[in-house]
């Protein structure tokens, strides 16, 4: 399988915040971006800082995980 770092300027990335954020410190929150093959997660306080990224099956498992409770 052949990898490459994909780029901000390689694809437009359309990040998102939970519903249940905290509207009174919006900025306490993580947001979320698609990515082909992907996924990234970003501090919401922080935009341009560093991105964490998972497959997507091991973030289903984080999001079926955390729903649990």
């Amino acid at each position: 399988m052949s990898r490459r770092r994909v780029t901000r300027h390689d694809v437009e990335l359309m990040w998102f915040k939970s519903s249940y954020s905290d509207s009174s410190n919006p900025s306490d929150c993580v947001e979320v971006a698609d990515l082909p093959g992907g996924v990234l997660v970003r501090d919401s306080k922080n935009t341009s800082g560093p991105r964490l990224g998972f497959a997507p099956t091991t973030w289903a498992d984080f999001v079926s995980y955390t729903a649990e409770g």
